[in-house]
């Protein structure tokens, strides 16, 4: 098994009803069947809150279905482009019985001639008409082109097109045809196959895999590495804020149909109503390393709200004495991942996945 949400499933099974947290912040307590708080201070405790995280999530999102794992290390090349010290294949990787997933591939050129397997990153692209292209630097704003800069540091890099962007716009409308509730699980599902794939190349190391994104790609980055444990380093730049904070309490940005609808039909956009939080998500990532943009002039998810969350979270990396695992940076800047923050986070995911070259 190699998502989290399996694991915990065979340990705790599924409830039908997880229980409802009001506070979001403490995460220092669970609530027992007869709905009282019982304080976490140990590793075990803090699993069956993870576990109910897991669950509250997907009351929103929908269930995480089975994934066939063999089939999704399957793919077909496309295209291939050679740039100096790289190629960019495009290719098409299995996903569920009825699609495949548009992506770029990018393989770093093998300039020493030795045959040593390499780490590799995942590359969620932002909001963008031209999905995964973003990641290549071919969008029209800057300092988004992380699969282009990450293979140039030696990573293979794996940029998929997210669910009505690039070429991937029917899948919209198709997912939940299928029987989705939300493109966001859809998401998890695509990027949990990207993992397979990754994982299933004989260049790279499967212990060593990482994902980055920005913006949209910055919020699902954090939504697969709460599902896929196999993910050692995360990476968001602008990529949320706690609910109640999100343009002044009003989530409707979050309800259409490239996200989770469930927000409005369920939940009629009251946060206080939603059963998770980015806290959370955070939290239950840990103790695997998370590091975080989250400019202070961002519109779009206020850094207050940023704040509260890492603040709430890191009582869970310090419980799992992970407290070094969790950064931020604080650019001066608007919506964006400048350059000396990218390079922050680059000298991260060096340390978490190049710690044994």
């Amino acid at each position: 098994m190699t998502t989290l949400f399996l694991y915990l499933t065979l340990i705790y099974g599924i409830s039908e009803a997880p229980p409802f947290y009001d506070n979001k912040i403490d995460l220092l307590y669970y609530l027992s069947e007869e709905n009282q708080q019982i304080p976490i201070d140990n590793a075990a405790d803090w699993q069956l809150r993870k576990h109910h995280i897991l669950e509250n999530m997907q009351l929103v999102m929908g269930k995480l279905p089975e994934i066939d794992h063999a089939s999704s290390s399957r793919y077909e090349i496309v295209a291939e482009q050679s740039f100096p010290s790289y190629r960019r294949q495009t290719i098409h990787y299995k996903v569920d019985g009825w699609d495949t997933v548009p992506a770029f591939l990018f393989l770093p050129n093998n300039q020493d001639g030795k045959e040593k397997k390499k780490p590799a990153v995942l590359c969620l692209h932002p909001t963008s008409p031209i999905g995964k292209r973003v990641c290549a630097g071919e969008g029209n704003k800057s300092n988004r082109n992380y699969a282009e800069e990450l293979v140039k540091r030696g990573y293979i890099t794996l940029a998929p097109d997210y669910p009505g962007f690039g070429e991937y716009v029917e899948a919209r409308q198709r997912l939940y045809e299928e029987g989705y509730v939300s493109c966001t699980m859809k998401g998890i599902v695509n990027h949990i196959c990207a993992i397979d794939l990754l994982e299933s190349l004989p260049q790279v190391d499967p212990e060593r895999i990482g994902c980055i994104g920005h913006s949209l790609g910055g919020h699902n980055t954090l939504f697969v590495s709460v599902f896929d444990t196999r993910i050692k380093v995360a990476v968001s730049s602008c990529g949320f804020t706690l609910f109640p904070k999100y343009k002044n309490g009003d989530i409707t940005g979050w309800t259409h149909d490239g996200y989770m609808p469930r927000i409005d039909t369920v939940y009629k956009k009251d946060p206080a109503k939603i059963p998770f939080d980015f806290s959370e998500v955070l939290a239950a990532i840990a103790p695997r390393t998370v590091f975080i943009c989250a400019p202070i002039k961002d519109d779009n998810f206020e850094v207050s709200g940023v704040k509260d969350a890492v603040h709430a979270a890191r009582s869970i990396f310090a419980l799992l004495h992970a407290e070094d695992n969790l950064r931020v940076s604080y650019p001066d800047a608007e919506h964006d991942f400048p350059l000396e923050t990218r390079l922050e986070a680059y000298e991260l995911i060096d340390i978490v996945l190049k710690n044994n070259e």
